[in-house]
Parts: C-alpha cells; sequence; structure tokens
C-alpha cells in the first residue's frame, strides 16, 4: 500500500504541481481545499476539477471560516492590527487555521505527511512547518516546490506535458484570496519602483467602474466585535464577506505592502483589503471616544506586538493567548455606532457614537468646563509647566 499524504490544495499552479509530482513518486495523495473565504461555489467546483484531473485519490474542501473568525481576526480588529501601518494581515491569519485543518485531516485520515505548495523564499513555509510541527510533530512535511526551487515556467511547462493547462493569470502573478482580503505578488510587483498594473486587481472596482455616488454604512460594535450593518444583526463571518462586497464596489481597501520578511529579506506585495480597512478604521476611532489615554497607549504597543506575533509564525508561543486576552479585556467598553462612507476608492468616518463616550461629559474642548474655574485652570498651566522653566533656566546659564 502507498503511504498516504494530506496535500493543502488551492487548485492553483504550485499546488496542482505537487499533486502530480507526489502521485508520480509513488504517494496516495488526499487533497484538502480550505476555505477561509477565498472560493465561491464555481471556484470550489473548478478546484475539484483540478484536483481529479491532477489524479489525486480523494478531495475534500474543510471550512475554516468561522474558525478564523473565533479565534484570529476577532483578536485582529481588537488589535487594530496594520503591519508596517498599512497591511491587515491578510494571509497570514488563514495558515494557522489551514495548516490545523490540514494536520486534523491528515491524523484522521492515517497519514504519515502532509505537503505545502510554499516556494523556499516567502513567509508561508516558515508558517506552515512551523504551526505543523507544533501540532502534528509526528508527521513528515514534504515541499516539492520549496525543495526543487522551480520557476513558475518550468511548473507550467511540467502540467502542460501531462495535459494540465493553467490559465497564464494564475502563472503570472501568485493571488492569494480568503476572507480577510487578497495578497498579490510576482512579476514586476516586486520591484519598488513598480506600478501596480490596473490588470493585477481582482477584488476592488477599476476607477471607470465605481459608482459615482457615495455609499454610507452604519457598523455597530459590541465589546469590540462588529455584530451588525445598518441595523441588521450578522454573524462575524457574513459580516465581513458583506462589508467586502460593498466596499470593493468603490474601489475602496487597495495597497501596497514593503516590509521585513521572516527570513530576513525585503519583501512587497499588493493587497486589496475592503472589510478588514473598513473595520479596523471603524473600530478604531469608537476606541477613541471611550479608551483611556494608558488604554490606547498599550493598546498600540501590544497589539503592534500581537500582529508580529501572527504575521511572524509565533501563533502558537504563549505570548500570544497573553496579548489576546489583554485585547480582548481593553474591549469592555468599545460598543457604538460608527458611520462609515465610501467614494471612489476612499474611506471617511461620518460619525461615531457609544453609551461610554467621555467625550463631551461635563466640559467641551477649547470652549467650556463645569469641573474647573478660569483661576484654577491658569494654575494647572503654572504647574505643568514648571519643569520646562527649570530646565530653560539651567540651559540659560550653562550658555552664559
Amino acid at each position: 500500500m502507498p503511504e498516504r499524504v494530506t496535500l493543502a490544495f488551492s487548485g492553483g499552479l504550485d499546488t496542482t504541481y505537487c499533486a502530480v509530482w507526489l502521485r508520480e513518486q509513488g504517494w496516495r495523495v488526499d487533497a484538502l481545499t480550505v476555505q477561509t473565504g477565498g472560493f465561491d461555489a464555481d471556484e470550489l467546483a473548478l478546484i475539484e476539477r483540478r484536483a481529479r484531473e491532477a489524479g489525486v485519490a480523494s478531495f475534500q474542501v474543510a471550512d475554516g471560516r468561522q474558525r478564523l473568525y473565533d479565534e484570529i481576526l476577532r483578536t485582529l480588529i481588537a488589535a487594530n492590527a496594520l503591519r508596517g501601518g498599512v497591511y491587515p494581515l491578510c494571509v497570514s491569519a488563514e495558515r494557522v487555521v489551514q495548516a490545523a485543518l490540514v494536520a486534523d485531516h491528515a491524523r484522521q485520515s492515517g497519514a504519515t505527511a502532509v505537503c505545502h505548495g510554499s516556494t523556499g523564499a516567502g513567509n508561508d513555509q516558515v508558517r506552515f512547518d512551523v504551526a505543523l510541527r507544533a501540532l502534528a510533530p509526528q508527521l513528515r512535511i514534504l515541499t516539492p516546490i520549496r525543495d526543487q526551487a522551480l520557476s513558475r515556467e518550468a511548473e507550467t511547462a511540467f502540467l502542460a506535458e501531462r495535459g494540465i493547462h493553467i490559465p497564464p493569470r494564475t502563472t503570472r502573478y501568485s493571488v492569494n484570496r480568503g476572507l480577510w482580503g487578497v495578497t498579490i505578488g510576482g512579476g514586476d510587483i516586486h520591484r519598488s519602483d513598480a506600478e501596480i498594473p490596473e490588470s493585477a486587481w481582482c477584488l476592488t472596482a477599476a476607477p471607470e467602474s465605481r459608482p459615482a455616488q457615495p455609499e454610507e454604512c452604519t457598523i455597530a460594535f459590541d465589546a469590540g466585535a462588529p455584530t451588525s450593518l445598518d441595523g441588521r444583526a450578522l454573524g462575524g463571518v457574513t459580516l465581513i464577506e458583506e462589508l467586502n462586497e460593498r466596499a470593493a464596489r468603490h474601489g475602496f481597501g487597495r495597497g501596497v505592502h514593503v516590509g521585513d520578511t521572516i527570513i530576513g529579506i525585503k519583501g512587497r506585495i499588493a493587497f486589496e483589503a475592503p472589510a478588514p480597512l473598513t473595520l479596523i478604521t471603524a473600530h478604531r476611532e469608537l476606541e477613541k471616544l471611550v479608551l483611556s489615554r494608558g488604554q490606547s497607549f498599550w493598546k498600540g504597543v501590544l497589539g503592534e506586538l500581537y500582529a508580529a506575533q501572527v504575521h511572524e509564525a509565533r501563533f502558537f508561543d504563549p505570548l500570544t493567548a497573553d496579548l489576546a486576552a489583554f485585547l480582548h479585556s481593553s474591549q469592555r467598553r468599545v460598543t457604538g455606532d460608527v458611520r462609515v462612507r465610501w467614494h471612489q476608492g476612499a474611506l471617511q468616518v461620518v460619525s461615531v457614537r457609544s453609551p461610554f463616550s467621555a467625550l463631551g461629559a461635563s466640559s467641551t474642548y477649547g470652549e467650556a468646563s463645569q469641573l474647573w474655574s478660569g483661576e484654577e485652570a491658569a494654575g494647572f498651566a503654572k504647574i505643568y509647566g514648571v519643569g520646562d522653566q527649570l530646565l530653560s533656566a539651567v540651559a540659560r546659564r550653562q550658555v552664559e
């Protein structure tokens, strides 16, 4: 009996190559597609056809969207997580859930190995390897793309020789699409001086296709978690899916991220994240209304650290759970409504309200206060500046 391997199968160029190559090496290949929000029914049908075309022994789809939201995305919202101040971790969060479900499938099926299609020059290889070793250390990890260092052209030719033809768009760019957005890499995108061609974007509307009129939406949050759109109660997964669709129609969510990778080199990707950027922008404005200065400061520091843990394949470090506990504790009063407006690729926060608002509580900034008198304010300002006054005097004596 041939040994069994569970293949994390997306139906793209790399994993299709893996399926064929493993089968030709004598493995029984069980293909598992983990649905983390990137595939509609037609795409899932296409992925299954491609898996059958590649000759896999079995094909299954595992839905990981709710697990992704519950275990990671909700915390990324609480953290206002944006890598480099721009990128909402579209891919890294998904890899944890994908690896976990692949490991579960391998154990249940009696496989002796798991396989992923990551290259040797990106972050995903580390994310999959670390997660799989943490969750199923007894399984071998097979990585044909990394081991063979093949070009996308070589993989395409290999498959074409066997009658499997991958569309040119798939071979030109490496596209990862999920609930938390899309990342696009490859080709000229790796060059910092290259503009992203319009043909590369796959989720957001092109400028000429965007509505002429703006669209508004009210997002309700309860203890930091989004719970409804325009008064309609929605689960987290459904809410994100609808926001992605609505914001994408207006071309909102495009960006480019350049940053440090796990493997020590700089990387550049394009991304489309309509829902994440809408939610994080709205959530951050609501927090400004209700959190204390200290909470806001430490949330910024520890939220960035949590995002780094997820992005840099440290999700299973106990520190990550500790950080998540702090972030969720900070959300006790992050409840209220945020009204946003999309128009021609931009997002504007129109209004924010919360029953826990600290704005205008007995005082109006720059106008009047019921909490102190003018004389008390003058005394405060005098005492507040004493330190600077004394140090300035010392500096003048030093000059003299």
